[in-house]
């Protein structure tokens, strides 16, 4: 059976722990713990969550300006 939904003040449900599920906290929110909320910062550290972006060959990159070009 499944667990309660705590309750936030205004009666909006507080979503389950993204780490274990376990119901969140008012004070740790969006975590149940400081301890998983330690792990999900770790995991962004560890850049085993990333943000998706262009790819390397999609990105335009400023043009070369002459001053550059010692062939002149």
């Amino acid at each position: 059976m499944s667990q309660p939904v705590k309750r936030m003040a205004g009666d909006k449900p507080l979503a389950p722990c993204p780490i274990c599920g376990k119901p969140a906290r008012t004070e740790t929110k969006p975590f149940c713990s400081p301890r998983c909320a330690d792990i999900d910062l770790g995991r962004w550290l560890g850049e085993r969550y990333v943000i998706p972006g262009p790819e390397e060959d999609e990105m335009s990159y400023p043009p070369h300006s002459d001053d550059e070009n010692p062939s002149r």
